[in-house]
């Protein structure tokens, strides 16, 4: 893949890239996370989260849970109008259109990086 990704992130498994990402690093950019999309090519990083919600929401997600090293320890499908149960031990969650994990290919016990 040639060039920078504009947000300047990648959401990788070994060495391979899967997707753009962006990371919510702020208050603003977690609180809007992807309320009002219809579709999101890439992938949204939520550092320190180990719960979402799909209220308000517009379409359907995948949520993937990763603990400190990175290793995918939970996989959701949420429509909209959901929440997920509270997930102990996560360091952070990816949020992406309904089904983009299956085309990507993660499975719990892949290890995610971002780069």
């Amino acid at each position: 893949m040639g060039g920078q990704h504009p947000d300047g992130h990648w959401l990788m498994i070994d060495d391979r890239v899967i997707a753009s990402a962006f990371i919510a690093s702020t208050w603003s950019e977690r609180r809007q996370g992807l309320l009002g999309r219809t579709s999101f090519a890439g992938a949204l990083v939520l550092p320190r989260t180990g719960s979402v919600h799909t209220v308000g929401m517009r379409m359907p997600i995948d949520v993937l849970f990763c603990d400190r090293s990175g290793a995918v320890i939970a996989i959701d499908t949420l429509k909209p109008w959901r929440i997920t149960r509270p997930r102990w031990g996560v360091s952070m969650a990816v949020e992406a259109e309904a089904g983009q994990f299956d085309r990507w290919g993660i499975l719990v016990g892949d290890r995610i990086t971002l780069a």
